[in-house]
């Protein structure tokens, strides 16, 4: 797609900034979340419902996503176009990007509905998705370096091609047997084969040989797996709410649940991100996922082996409504906090180009004084070895 983006990069103004094409994409997807679950709120989209989903739906969702993997694509060459490249951009880009992570396969488990994709299955497709996104973050707080599989390029590619399809032909299309198999399963087998194939075994291989050849951080085993403790806490307790849930809260709102999750798993995952790039101590623990623990104790409370009414439906309802309420705040809190103080810090705007910006050629591991909380303090400084002012 290199040779595309870099022709589609010089019809971009100079004066637009780099982050407000990461920034535009992601409303794409975000446009297309609405949308669709407009339409289809309880993935029934492929059961030939009363009220099916318009065509022109999936056009539409179609058409934002390749836009958006689009700007996503040509945002850093548009960087190094306006001299504008460091670190913020690359917080900007993949934070944005994790949000995004939960966002997407929900577009596909529309299209098959729930009927042949039950959401429970839906949640631990969501669990794989995230893992593939996060383990390379991981890479690169070991070694220093990520490495960036095909698999996200087959993906953003497939998602816009089957929503085109699915546009022309409509949902039920996906109801036809491939070989006696159904085309969901297809796509359920083809996210895990691929994961276990394309991904997990070149990042362990990286790993392996940045301890063998000396040239990652050299981290020891406890110091490494430390960004693993947190993502691992999220999976389980998800879990624990979606298997034992009084109400089976994942068949009763599971599009609100996958977005709890997907804003919780963005905000470790933004985490990891500016521990990697301060070259810090990446976080234990999430102080997020204490709410998750209260809450997912109030779910799944034997509450009559106690002696108490059982939990209602419409009480269970309401913790999820909070808790994702609760953490969308404060993620969004957390994010335009980090963006602020690294503006201030290396005096740009966010989504303008400012002719008079010193111009910042930052490594991927640009050195950042970070206090513990994650914060950009506004008194520190880079290692002049690694900002280099123009």
């Amino acid at each position: 797609m290199h040779p595309f983006w870099n022709k589609v990069v010089l019809f971009c103004p100079r004066w637009i900034a780099p982050n407000l094409l990461t920034f535009s994409g992601f409303l794409l997807t975000v446009v297309n979340f609405f949308l669709i679950g407009y339409y289809d709120p309880d993935f029934r989209a492929a059961t030939r419902t009363p009220i099916p989903v318009p065509d022109w739906v999936w056009i539409v969702a179609a058409i934002n996503l390749f836009v958006a993997y689009t700007l996503d694509g040509i945002d850093g060459k548009q960087a190094r176009r306006t001299g504008t490249s460091g670190p913020l951009g690359e917080l900007f880009d993949h934070g944005l990007d994790s949000y995004s992570a939960v966002l997407i396969p929900i577009y596909v488990f529309s299209i098959f509905g729930a009927a042949d994709l039950p959401p429970v299955r839906m949640y631990f497709i969501t669990l794989n998705v995230f893992l593939n996104f996060y383990l390379p973050h991981v890479e690169k707080y070991i070694t220093g370096v990520m490495f960036l599989p095909w698999g996200y390029d087959f993906v953003m590619w497939g998602v816009s091609i089957t929503l085109a399809i699915t546009g022309i032909f409509g949902a039920e299309f996906w109801l036809i047997p491939i070989l006696g198999i159904k085309p969901c399963h297809i796509f359920e087998i083809t996210l895990y084969v691929s994961a276990v194939i394309t991904s997990h075994p070149i990042i362990i291989k990286n790993i392996y040989k940045s301890y063998r050849d000396k040239t990652g951080k050299m981290r020891s085993f406890s110091e490494a797996i430390r960004p693993l403790v947190p993502l691992s806490s999220l999976f389980i307790l998800c879990t624990l709410w979606v298997l034992l849930s009084r109400n089976g809260i994942i068949d009763l709102e599971p599009r609100l649940y996958f977005v709890m999750c997907g804003t919780l798993f963005s905000n470790i995952c933004c985490r990891l991100i500016v521990s990697q790039m301060s070259d810090t101590r990446a976080d234990l623990w999430n102080g997020l996922l204490n709410l998750l623990c209260v809450t997912t104790v109030l779910a799944i409370l034997p509450y009559p082996a106690i002696g108490l009414p059982e939990l209602s439906i419409e009480l269970e309802r309401y913790l999820l409504y909070g808790l994702t309420a609760c953490v969308t705040i404060a993620h969004l809190h957390y994010g335009a906090g980090v963006v602020r103080e690294m503006c201030h810090h290396f005096r740009i705007r966010c989504f303008k180009v400012r002719p008079d910006a010193p111009k910042l050629t930052a490594t991927t591991n640009t050195q950042l004084d970070v206090n513990r909380n994650g914060s950009y303090p506004n008194n520190h400084h880079l290692n002049k070895s690694q900002r280099k002012l123009k």
